[in-house]
Protein backbone atom coordinates (compact mmCIF):
# COMPACT_ATOMS: atom_id res chain seq x y z
CA UNK A 1 0.00 0.00 0.00
CA UNK A 2 1.31 3.65 0.64
CA UNK A 3 2.56 5.75 3.34
CA UNK A 4 -0.46 6.87 4.03
CA UNK A 5 -2.83 4.33 4.74
CA UNK A 6 -4.90 2.23 2.78
CA UNK A 7 -7.09 4.72 0.76
CA UNK A 8 -6.53 7.52 -2.06
CA UNK A 9 -6.58 10.66 -0.29
CA UNK A 10 -7.68 12.64 -3.24
CA UNK A 11 -11.06 10.84 -3.41
CA UNK A 12 -14.00 11.46 -0.39
CA UNK A 13 -16.14 8.89 0.80
CA UNK A 14 -18.55 9.05 -2.27
CA UNK A 15 -15.27 8.42 -4.92
CA UNK A 16 -15.32 11.93 -5.43
CA UNK A 17 -12.53 13.81 -6.66
CA UNK A 18 -11.88 16.15 -3.52
CA UNK A 19 -9.34 18.36 -2.40
CA UNK A 20 -7.50 17.38 0.76
CA UNK A 21 -7.99 19.39 3.92
CA UNK A 22 -5.07 20.04 5.16
CA UNK A 23 -5.91 22.74 8.01
CA UNK A 24 -5.33 20.83 11.18
CA UNK A 25 -2.00 19.79 10.03
CA UNK A 26 0.93 21.35 11.85
CA UNK A 27 3.16 23.62 9.30
CA UNK A 28 6.66 21.40 9.24
CA UNK A 29 9.95 21.78 7.37
CA UNK A 30 9.51 19.60 3.85
CA UNK A 31 11.39 19.16 1.38
CA UNK A 32 11.37 16.66 -1.74
CA UNK A 33 13.96 15.84 -4.01
CA UNK A 34 12.68 14.05 -8.11
CA UNK A 35 14.82 13.37 -10.73
CA UNK A 36 14.83 12.43 -14.26
CA UNK A 37 17.02 12.43 -17.41
CA UNK A 38 17.29 13.27 -21.24
CA UNK A 39 18.95 10.45 -23.20
CA UNK A 40 20.41 12.15 -26.49
CA UNK A 41 23.02 11.01 -29.35
CA UNK A 42 26.70 11.93 -28.26
CA UNK A 43 26.79 14.48 -30.57
CA UNK A 44 24.04 16.57 -28.97
CA UNK A 45 25.69 15.99 -25.75
CA UNK A 46 28.47 17.60 -26.94
CA UNK A 47 26.52 20.79 -28.48
CA UNK A 48 24.96 21.32 -25.42
CA UNK A 49 27.95 20.73 -23.34
CA UNK A 50 29.72 23.06 -25.69
CA UNK A 51 27.31 25.87 -25.21
CA UNK A 52 26.87 26.39 -28.65
CA UNK A 53 23.39 25.13 -29.07
CA UNK A 54 21.02 27.09 -31.71
CA UNK A 55 18.55 28.49 -29.38
CA UNK A 56 21.14 29.21 -26.52
CA UNK A 57 22.21 27.44 -22.88
CA UNK A 58 20.08 24.58 -23.15
CA UNK A 59 20.71 23.62 -19.55
CA UNK A 60 20.49 27.45 -18.24
CA UNK A 61 17.08 28.00 -19.60
CA UNK A 62 16.00 24.43 -18.43
CA UNK A 63 16.99 25.66 -14.85
CA UNK A 64 14.95 28.71 -14.95
CA UNK A 65 11.92 26.42 -16.74
CA UNK A 66 12.06 23.50 -13.97
CA UNK A 67 12.13 26.50 -11.13
CA UNK A 68 8.76 28.54 -12.82
CA UNK A 69 6.98 25.14 -12.94
CA UNK A 70 7.58 23.90 -9.05
CA UNK A 71 6.38 27.41 -8.46
CA UNK A 72 2.99 26.73 -10.68
CA UNK A 73 2.09 23.09 -9.91
CA UNK A 74 -1.10 24.12 -8.38
CA UNK A 75 -2.17 25.36 -11.63
CA UNK A 76 -1.22 22.26 -13.67
CA UNK A 77 -2.44 19.96 -11.29
CA UNK A 78 -5.61 19.70 -10.14
CA UNK A 79 -6.60 19.06 -6.99
CA UNK A 80 -2.53 20.19 -5.44
CA UNK A 81 -2.06 23.23 -2.51
CA UNK A 82 -0.77 26.45 -4.03
CA UNK A 83 2.12 26.50 -1.43
CA UNK A 84 4.82 29.75 -1.04
CA UNK A 85 7.58 27.68 -1.87
CA UNK A 86 10.91 28.51 -0.13
CA UNK A 87 13.42 27.20 -2.37
CA UNK A 88 13.56 25.53 -5.65
CA UNK A 89 16.80 24.07 -7.39
CA UNK A 90 17.45 22.52 -10.56
CA UNK A 91 20.87 20.53 -11.19
CA UNK A 92 21.82 19.49 -14.61
CA UNK A 93 24.63 17.38 -15.04
CA UNK A 94 25.79 16.19 -18.16
CA UNK A 95 26.56 12.04 -17.97
CA UNK A 96 28.29 10.61 -21.18
CA UNK A 97 27.39 7.23 -20.09
CA UNK A 98 23.95 7.77 -20.81
CA UNK A 99 24.71 10.10 -23.31
CA UNK A 100 22.29 13.00 -21.60
CA UNK A 101 21.56 15.15 -18.70
CA UNK A 102 21.01 13.86 -15.72
CA UNK A 103 18.20 16.47 -14.07
CA UNK A 104 17.82 16.63 -10.20
CA UNK A 105 15.13 19.04 -8.89
CA UNK A 106 14.55 19.56 -5.36
CA UNK A 107 11.79 21.88 -3.19
CA UNK A 108 11.17 22.72 0.19
CA UNK A 109 8.56 24.45 1.76
CA UNK A 110 7.12 25.50 5.45
CA UNK A 111 3.63 24.27 5.67
CA UNK A 112 0.77 21.76 6.11
CA UNK A 113 1.66 19.35 2.87
CA UNK A 114 4.69 18.07 0.80
CA UNK A 115 6.05 19.59 -1.88
CA UNK A 116 6.71 15.99 -3.68
CA UNK A 117 4.67 16.70 -6.72
CA UNK A 118 6.30 20.39 -6.85
CA UNK A 119 9.80 18.29 -6.91
CA UNK A 120 8.47 16.46 -9.79
CA UNK A 121 6.83 19.00 -12.18
CA UNK A 122 9.73 21.15 -11.71
CA UNK A 123 11.84 18.05 -12.87
CA UNK A 124 9.72 17.28 -15.67
CA UNK A 125 9.58 20.68 -17.06
CA UNK A 126 13.07 21.04 -16.97
CA UNK A 127 13.57 17.90 -18.62
CA UNK A 128 11.21 18.68 -21.69
CA UNK A 129 12.86 21.53 -21.96
CA UNK A 130 16.06 20.15 -22.50
CA UNK A 131 14.22 18.32 -25.39
CA UNK A 132 12.75 21.47 -26.83
CA UNK A 133 16.07 23.25 -26.98
CA UNK A 134 17.57 20.39 -28.62
CA UNK A 135 14.86 18.82 -30.86
CA UNK A 136 16.16 20.64 -34.03
CA UNK A 137 19.35 18.50 -34.00
CA UNK A 138 18.15 15.45 -32.09
CA UNK A 139 14.28 14.55 -32.37
CA UNK A 140 14.91 10.47 -30.72
CA UNK A 141 15.92 12.28 -27.44
CA UNK A 142 13.89 10.06 -24.81
CA UNK A 143 12.86 11.28 -21.56
CA UNK A 144 12.56 8.73 -18.58
CA UNK A 145 13.53 8.12 -15.05
CA UNK A 146 11.69 11.24 -13.39
CA UNK A 147 10.63 9.70 -10.10
CA UNK A 148 10.80 10.77 -6.35
CA UNK A 149 13.99 10.18 -4.86
CA UNK A 150 13.78 11.60 -1.09
CA UNK A 151 10.98 13.42 1.02
CA UNK A 152 11.10 14.28 4.34
CA UNK A 153 9.17 16.39 6.80
CA UNK A 154 5.42 16.25 7.83
CA UNK A 155 3.48 13.17 9.62
CA UNK A 156 4.84 9.90 7.12
CA UNK A 157 8.46 11.18 7.75
CA UNK A 158 11.76 10.76 5.91
CA UNK A 159 11.49 8.72 2.81
CA UNK A 160 14.49 7.85 0.59
CA UNK A 161 13.55 5.54 -2.99
CA UNK A 162 16.62 4.10 -1.60
CA UNK A 163 14.85 2.49 1.11
CA UNK A 164 13.05 0.46 -1.20
CA UNK A 165 9.90 2.93 -0.98
CA UNK A 166 8.93 1.25 2.54
CA UNK A 167 9.10 4.87 3.89
CA UNK A 168 9.37 6.58 7.66
CA UNK A 169 13.02 6.81 9.32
Amino acid sequence: MTDTGDKLTHLDDSGAANMVDVSDKASTSRIAVAGGSVTMRPETLELIKSGNAKKGDVIGIARIAGIMAAKKTHELIPLCHPLMLSKVSIDIEPDDNLPGLRVRATTKVSGQTGVEMEALTACSLACLTIYDMAKAVDRGMVIGDIRLLEKAGGKSGHWTVEDGGTGGT
